[in-house]
């Protein structure tokens, strides 16, 4: 076989795509007939959208293959950002943006009497990813491909999704997110690309070597994704795990009749890149997602060797060229599986494969609750992945020992550092284990790293001072403004330039145009059409009539306790007793939107959306109401969904419990969207206030120090309640069925929750002071133009919240990595 001809040659082999009208308009008849199949007549919509589609994935390609061929030729330091999930939303708006065809593809389809529109909207979400932790690995994919920072995406090709939440009589109800029904045109899939991941079986030993034997193998096939930068030529790869079975068929035993047991082991095998977060409510499930940690993580750092190995032969060059980074712990047994790779696959001496690791891990921790700290059983980890729990023993045994080393036999510090929690059932801290193997650890919020070292990671930040550090969270302008907001974006553009997409700090330039009334009332027709856009949403999807001149209320993020939507409905049900108390009262019109999922198994998350649900149905058909208050929520939060509500809000709902929330990026979105924060001094709410001003914020509840000295002190919620005559009046209406009589029982478990119990995010203790602020709220809504100054204001002033700032502290102080040069 002849040897490969070279790129330079190559390169004028293929045809090199022209930009204008007329090509776009013929390559996408050519897509539509020759790679769809179809003629104008018979091409449904769906066949559109992937026609025009492949056409733009094909400008994408060169640049593509030219970046590849860059890094390989400058021998570049590679990031690999390694995530349970990537919310990556919709790729065709997107990619038109990055490539700046978006009037050119518009005018093609038109030509072609296709209405571009109807495409965009028509594109499902790809259901990669569920929250912040998802779209936060996303924001920074693109900008790291933006800042020209050399990396691969990694994570699981889910073929369904978390779940696609439907509302039925009030309640979530979880069906499976078919996004690949018609396929997707944006990847790549590699055939050629499986890696085997093992799982079971047990360990033989022979003098110092260690054999994994007896194994139950799955294989991973990659799927590519090209993630583009905007205004350049680079781009990365976010690249996807699918499961496939090391056999199709057991021949014999379909042969024999059993057609269920000749297909069951392909079904196991592949199950484990089925579904995002599988309930583990259930021994099953648990396992189940330890699987698919390892799957994925296996798989990748397999690539990752692989890759490295191409143009090197000496592993002491891996921390130079590679960078592996925990995008919190669901990556974690990454470590094991490298020391593996290392120890067992290319016969590393350990000390110098361990000191290899902890050169090339680095770790962000997302969460301060321990309840939310992964950890294993050893027993199950031991039953499924017998070699890596060696390892981690390993570690665990080298790492205490040097801690008495230096600090002397300190058991308590012993237990307290242990990568094994010993008390009660044994468990593997895969937090801790993160901590011990990288270089850096980071938070995501000022608020959260101090916190960070001085609880959940108090006695290694003793150990290790300067290894931890602070990366606080950022968004993409191009999603989440330019793509989110174009009548903002286009507004922007009259008034300070387009620059502010790759420069966020740009934004300043708009408090010269404060005081400015001709531009306060345009931000305002702005802002006034988005809520219509939102507004016949609603009426189209709900059959529930809005007012777009009603203060928009906007809570969108996952259901959880600590996030206390269930605060918020507490000051909607105030609300409503006082519209009915004095309906002759002069009131703000306020519509209270809420969005968001509950995960499948959590009991508590979903009463909430139920009640929330219950709520509305009695507010909104209340005919005393008269308009002055709406409640809706929105099903299946996702993130083209966000992209039509935020720009919408006009109140941004940042009030979970001081000291619960590691940053928050929906705090973000909506200022840079033009909404004012109503929100407690937790995560980035501390940061915000900062940059906008104190006094275009509302800030209402307890500090996190204040939070820690009520419970110290004894907190009583019952007292709070029973001196409380408006909170208590809420409360009863809850528990004693005012929005569901025809089960008034229903809700006596939140109220118990929250009095009798405890209420552990102190809901009560901060009612007061948020109702408060919420008066507040209305005050200043009533005063047009001052609200819109704070509004411009805050995003003048948030520029400083842009991942590309995010991704360049990673790259400049933790990874170490220049950007590629493209060709």
């Amino acid at each position: 076989m002849p040897p490969p001809m070279d790129f330079n040659r190559f390169e004028h082999q293929y045809d090199h795509l022209s930009r204008d009208v007329a090509a776009f308009r013929r390559a996408i008849a050519n897509k539509l007939m020759y790679q769809i199949g179809k003629n104008p007549e018979s091409a449904r919509p769906e066949d559109w959208l992937h026609a025009v589609s492949y056409v733009v994935r094909d400008h994408l390609v060169e640049r593509w293959m030219k970046t590849t061929r860059a890094s390989y030729a400058q021998d570049v330091k590679r990031v690999y950002y390694l995530s349970m999930e990537f919310l990556i939303g919709r790729s065709f708006s997107n990619a038109l943006l990055a490539l700046e065809l978006m009037p050119t593809v518009r005018q093609a389809l038109v030509e072609l009497d296709v209405a571009p529109e109807i495409l965009i909207e028509l594109e499902p979400d790809a259901a990669l990813g569920n929250g912040g932790l998802g779209r936060l690995a996303a924001c920074f994919l693109d900008s790291m491909a933006t800042l020209g920072v050399p990396g691969f995406g990694y994570g699981i090709r889910y073929d369904y999704g978390m779940f696609r939440q439907q509302i039925i009589d009030g309640q979530q109800v979880e069906v499976p997110d078919y996004w690949l029904t018609h396929g997707h045109p944006w990847e790549f899939p590699r055939p050629e690309l499986q890696f085997r991941v093992r799982f079971g079986g047990h360990l033989e030993q022979q003098r110092d070597k260690v054999s994994w034997v007896g194994t139950d193998d799955v294989l991973a096939m990659a799927y590519d994704t090209i993630i583009p930068g905007y205004r350049t030529e680079v781009t990365n790869t976010l690249r996807l795990w699918s499961a496939k079975a090391t056999e199709e068929i057991d021949l014999s035993a379909f042969n024999r009749g059993n057609y269920f047991a000749a297909v069951e082991s392909k079904t196991h095998s592949e199950n484990v890149s089925r579904v995002l977060y599988p309930d583990d409510s259930t021994l099953s499930g648990r396992e189940l997602r330890l699987r698919q940690e390892y799957f994925f993580v296996s798989a990748s750092l397999q690539d990752i060797v692989r890759r490295f190995l191409v143009d090197h032969d000496d592993f002491d060059a891996l921390p130079d060229k590679v960078s592996i980074h925990l995008n919190d712990t669901h990556p974690v047994l990454a470590v094991p599986e490298l020391m593996r790779l290392l120890v067992d696959e290319h016969d590393i001496e350990w000390t110098r494969a361990w000191a290899l690791c902890q050169r090339v891990f680095s770790y962000t921790n997302h969460t301060l609750m321990h309840e939310a700290l992964e950890t294993w059983p050893v027993d199950m980890l031991g039953h499924a992945l017998p070699r890596h729990l060696r390892i981690i023993f390993d570690i665990n045994t080298d790492f205490l020992a040097s801690v008495t080393a230096s600090h002397g036999h300190d058991t308590g510090l012993l237990q307290r550092l242990s990568l094994i929690d010993e008390l009660g059932e044994r468990r593997v801290r895969m937090a801790y284990l993160a901590v011990v193997a990288s270089h850096s650890v980071n938070g995501v919020s000022a608020l959260h790293s101090e916190l960070m070292k001085q609880s959940i990671f108090a006695d290694f930040a003793r150990l290790w001072p300067r290894r931890f550090n602070n990366k606080t969270n950022g968004v993409t302008p191009r999603r989440w403004l330019a793509q989110a907001n174009p009548g903002l974006a286009a507004l922007l553009d009259q008034r300070i330039g387009s620059g502010w997409r790759g420069d966020l700090e740009q934004l300043r330039g708009l408090r010269e145009y404060r005081d400015d009334d001709e531009f306060l009332a345009a931000f305002r027709t702005v802002k006034r059409d988005n809520k219509y856009r939102l507004t016949r949403y609603v009426r189209e999807h709900l059959g529930i009539e809005l007012d777009e001149d009603a203060l928009f209320d906007v809570q969108v993020k996952r259901i959880h306790e600590y996030k206390r939507q269930l605060l918020n409905v507490l000051h909607v049900v105030s609300r409503y007793q006082a519209i009915l108390a004095d309906p002759e009262a002069d009131r703000v019109p306020r519509v209270v939107i809420f969005s968001g999922k509950a995960a499948s198994a959590y009991h508590m998350a979903k009463l909430v959306i139920r009640l929330i649900n219950d709520v509305a149905g009695v507010v909104n058909k209340d005919p005393r109401v008269g308009g002055r208050l709406k409640v809706v929520f929105i099903p299946n939060y996702s993130v083209s969904l966000a992209e039509l509500i935020i720009p919408a809000a006009d109140l941004s709902e940042q009030i979970s419990t001081a000291g619960t929330e590691a940053s928050g990026t929906g705090n973000m979105k909506l200022a840079l969207n033009g909404a004012l924060t109503i929100g407690t001094l937790d995560g980035a709410n501390v940061e915000i206030r900062e940059q906008v001003g104190k006094e275009n914020i509302f800030i209402f509840g307890h500090t996190t120090d204040e939070v820690a000295d009520i419970r110290a002190c004894g907190y009583l919620p019952r007292a709070i309640y029973e001196s409380n005559p408006q909170l208590a009046a809420a409360l009863d209406a809850i528990r004693d069925g005012l929005f569901n009589p025809s089960d008034p029982g229903r809700y006596q478990e939140i109220f118990d929750v929250l009095v009798n119990w405890g209420d552990h995010y102190l809901l009560l203790a901060d009612y007061a002071s948020y109702v408060a602020t919420q008066g507040e709220v209305d005050a200043l809504y009533r005063r047009p133009d001052e609200w819109t100054r704070r509004a411009v204001l805050n995003v003048a002033r948030i520029g400083v919240f842009s991942s590309d700032r995010t991704i360049a502290e990673y790259a400049r102080s933790i990874w170490h990595t220049p950007p590629v040069k493209p060709c």
